[in-house]
């Protein structure tokens, strides 16, 4: 869910102004942190108001008429910013529907990575900011890059900066991006975060490239098989049943098959479309979603493809941000949700960090008992025991990052091959069936019935 900025004014109980802001969901979240601070502070509130964008028509003193767009927490705010430029005030409208479409996942990408190769060459991050937000062609990722500089120029820190644009940015990239500034690394824990999307994005278009031809081949195959079942087929085969020929019972059933569904076929159809929607309902629920992801790491051949990906993000999140010096839960929960797995991401949360916090539990020890592979066990144990567990992260991380890019294509041909296979065999099943109906030899006594 998008989260707003609210701006609230209030007297404290000396008399003096007070003044702040804060993120929410709604204007009622708002609300009550807001009365929640009221509280603990000891001021009065007067008013909040919602940060919103405006449009505007302004005449610059050359003459030229300008528009845009600006956000800002009133229409008098924006007048008066715009007055101190010089310019003079035309039109001032409060946009009615503010929807931001998230950027693309190809902008986003190419914004992160050239952010990461600006820092390398030591440019000040107001200035990347500056050159990028002229490059990019995406409007709502624009307006991000605006936001971003201005917070930080306005004095707000950029974790709360960043975080304030997770639900454009994506919470993983938002909180990487937002903690860079404080680590001292920040081009290298851009590139980690340019390499993580990246790699998310290249093995999403693998899969659907891979799946894309074999669904539409099945899609084909089950629409070609019911309208000779359901249409063509009982043309031929009633003319049989119509002369009382007695008729072979796979013909049979089929014939009685298409009838009950000349009968029943908006039930059917009715039917059909409320399971699926119920189903594609229940995979976007956060228990579905929960579910969806334990069992799938379990199907065969792809299972253990998906969790060896899941595996690496979380190691080469984990390699980045560790620190060596024992305070690493955070590191390990961040890691976690980056992982893209919810039940492995539950795994960890629940098992993992509770044994080191609770019951002080080494690292490897509380790994054990969560839901890592043996190979990547092996590995972490070997970094603690030399000291050195964020290397042993990052060569894991690249092992399965090799690893799964070569299974993927033994996996798409085996994909391609079972749709083959089944192919081949709903064409013997129309084949027989055909060939039953062609074995019926009626007599001339059939036909004068």
């Amino acid at each position: 869910m998008a989260v707003k900025e609210y701006r609230f004014n209030g007297i404290s109980q000396a008399g003096q102004p007070v003044q702040g802001t804060v993120f929410a969901p709604s204007s009622s979240a708002a609300r009550k942190r807001v009365t929640s601070l009221a509280e603990r502070h000891s001021f009065v509130t007067e008013s909040i108001e919602q940060r919103q964008t405006y449009a505007y028509k302004v005449r610059h003193f050359n003459g030229k008429v300008i528009e845009g767009e600006q956000k800002a927490f009133s229409e008098a705010e924006l007048r008066t910013a715009l007055t101190k430029m010089g310019l003079e005030v035309q039109k001032i409208q409060k946009k009615l529907f503010e929807y931001q479409s998230k950027p693309p996942e190809g902008d986003l990408i190419m914004f992160v990575r050239l952010s990461s190769n600006l820092l390398k060459e030591k440019l000040p991050f107001d200035e990347v900011l500056n050159l990028l937000v002229n490059d990019v062609s995406s409007k709502s990722l624009k307006q991000v890059i605006r936001d971003l500089n201005a917070d930080l120029k306005g004095g707000m820190e950029a974790q709360q900066a960043f975080m304030k644009q997770q639900h454009m940015l994506g919470k993983f990239t938002a909180y990487m991006l937002g903690i860079a500034s404080q680590t001292g690394n920040m081009s290298e824990i851009y590139e980690a975060t340019a390499r993580f999307l990246e790699r998310q994005s290249e093995f999403k278009k693998s899969i659907k490239s891979a799946m894309i031809t074999p669904v539409i081949t099945l899609l084909v195959l089950v629409a070609a098989f019911v309208f000779y079942v359901w249409y063509i087929f009982p043309q031929t085969a009633g003319l049989f049943e119509n002369f009382g020929i007695d008729l072979p019972p796979m013909t049979k059933k089929t014939l009685a098959f298409s009838k009950w569904m000349d009968s029943n076929w908006g039930y059917v159809f009715l039917v059909a479309g409320a399971v699926i929607g119920g189903v594609m309902s229940y995979f976007k629920s956060a228990k579905g979603v929960f579910m969806s992801h334990r069992y799938m790491i379990r199907i065969p051949i792809i299972g253990g493809l998906l969790h060896k990906l899941n595996i690496e993000i979380f190691c080469r999140v984990f390699a980045v941000l560790y620190s060596g010096s024992g305070e690493n839960i955070s590191v390990i929960k961040i890691a976690a949700e980056a992982s893209g797995n919810k039940y492995i991401e539950h795994r960890i949360k629940t098992v993992t960090i509770p044994m080191m916090v609770a019951q002080g539990a080494d690292l490897v020890k509380a790994m054990e008992a969560g839901v890592f592979t043996s190979m990547a066990l092996a590995r972490f144990r070997s970094g603690s025991e030399t000291g050195n567990v964020r290397a042993s992260a990052r060569q894991m991380a690249d092992y399965y990052e090799n690893e799964t890019k070569l299974k993927l294509t033994s996996v798409v041909e085996m994909i391609q091959t079972a749709v083959a296979l089944i192919i081949t065999l709903a064409i013997m099943g129309l084949t027989i069936l055909s060939s039953e109906l062609a074995m019926i030899s009626p007599s001339a006594s059939d036909f004068m019935k």
